[in-house]
């Protein structure tokens, strides 16, 4: 086994994360723009950024029965023909309808990305290094955001230093929109050069091709692997997401809590905990202007606790990570409830006193890190490996399904509960951050080490 070539190949595998950030991302250096471009307002704007969620939900429920029919690679192609589609166009829009369509499209690709990379990663993975090579995908994503990031400051700058600004034929917002087709290009490409899951190969029946990918990956004794997957697999019929029944609430207790995992990610409120992060720049000092500023640090945060979790992963186990990251994300998010119970709310302007900016400037900061170190990573990690091979694919898709609805609900949620009480939306996140340490302690098992087929129901 050469760990660094399979590092090689998880890597090629979570470039669908990269997508999956950098889509997500980009839009939001153009929602100005496309206001203005289109003449609509707020709702409609929102609408359109939202509808990527709405498609990520979808191409997540239908990646796992994709997966399991056509096979992993097949579908990581699909996913990148479907962010290049995408990204044309989201460029060339005529009407704003027109882009919320294809930001339907590209959240179809990103659903199916999540799925299927950390599947495929903790398919190929050796167990000493599962953790480690699946906590890519997360590594990936927020490196996508922060690419997209930049390359929006790029282009805005080179337009003139607004996104509505003429860059050739084409707007800045519409160049930003359209560069993702370079990733999605280039995910495409390495897809040609990974091979096919070993586990796929030998549902399928294609033993020898097992074989060769189960021992440049793994090596060992090949054969006895491929005695256990087949053990793992059960039945020869194909896996369906009626195979998820079972148990007293209709769903098996495994799926359950795979899809408990994935909501509690999102309804600590991680993707709205910098909404007013100008607010709270503003508050110590820092210009609106430094945009970039305000969007990399947040991202460089997010990097940093994305290493510490790769380097603790396989060392310390999932479950000590998603307990110490609870802990840190209740107590951050609790003090940026307090500190903002010291402003003056006006819609998007929360105006603060220097020393209680500085606070919640701090914990906001600490609360990306935490949730970075551990349900950032660590829920990607489970998701892929916690299944029993039998229903894994099916299993994954309904869980990252929930992640997508989770993440649209705290969405959509948020302008509503923020102008009921600021403080008190904050402290929902709160209890969502203290139920879901209750929940990791007496749900989640440690998988630390284990071969895939020795996942249990």
């Amino acid at each position: 086994m050469n760990i660094v070539h399979v590092a090689m190949i998880a890597g090629a595998a979570a470039m669908g994360g990269f997508l999956f950030g950098y889509d997500s991302s980009v839009i939001n250096g153009a929602v100005a723009a496309i206001e203005e471009h289109f003449q609509v307002g707020a709702t409609e704007t929102g609408f359109t950024v939202a509808a990527a969620l709405l498609g990520s939900a979808v191409g997540a429920a239908i990646a796992g029965g994709l997966a399991d029919r056509f096979g992993r690679i097949r579908v990581m192609q699909v996913a990148a023909v479907l962010f290049g589609i995408s990204a044309i166009g989201s460029a060339l829009p005529f009407a704003i309808w027109d882009l919320a369509l294809w930001r339907v499209v590209g959240g179809i690709a990103i659903g199916i990305a999540s799925v299927i990379a950390p599947t495929y990663i903790a398919e190929v993975s050796p167990p000493a290094y599962r953790g480690r090579l699946a906590s890519l995908q997360q590594l990936a994503i927020v490196l996508g955001i922060a690419v997209s990031q930049l390359v929006n400051y790029a282009l805005a700058s080179v337009a003139g230093g607004s996104a509505l600004d003429q860059l050739g034929p084409l707007q800045a917002w519409q160049w930003m929109l359209g560069a993702a087709l370079v990733p999605a290009v280039i995910y495409f490409l390495l897809t040609l050069s990974i091979p096919e899951s070993p586990r796929y190969l030998v549902r399928v029946g294609k033993t020898e091709r097992a074989r060769r990918v189960l021992n440049e990956v793994e090596g060992g004794d090949v054969d006895e692997r491929i005695r256990e997957i087949r053990r793992a697999l059960g039945s020869e019929v194909k896996p369906k997401l009626s195979d998820l029944r079972g148990g007293r609430f209709g769903l098996l207790p495994i799926v359950w809590i795979g899809m408990a995992l994935s909501a509690f990610q999102q309804l600590v409120g991680i993707n709205v905990i910098f909404y007013y992060s100008a607010s709270l720049w503003q508050s110590v000092g820092i210009q609106e202007s430094d945009s970039l500023l305000l969007s990399l640090f947040t991202s460089i945060v997010n990097i940093i606790g994305t290493f510490i979790a790769i380097g603790l992963v396989d060392r310390i186990g999932r479950k000590p990570l998603l307990l110490t990251g609870s802990i840190g994300m209740a107590v951050s998010l609790a003090v940026t409830a307090f500190a903002f119970s010291h402003a003056e709310v006006v819609g998007e302007q929360a105006n603060l006193p220097f020393m209680w900016g500085a606070v919640a400037l701090t914990s906001a900061s600490a609360f990306v890190l935490f949730f970075a170190l551990s349900w950032g990573v660590v829920t990607w990690v489970l998701l892929g490996e916690m299944f029993p091979l039998r229903i894994r694919a099916a299993a994954m898709a309904v869980a990252t399904a929930t992640q997508w609805i989770a993440n649209w609900l705290v969405t959509i949620t948020f302008p509503a509960l923020r102008d009921w009480n600021l403080t008190g939306t904050y402290l929902i996140y709160t209890a969502f951050a203290v139920l879901s340490l209750l929940f990791v302690w007496r749900f989640i098992s440690e998988t630390k080490g284990r071969t895939l087929e020795s996942m249990g129901t």
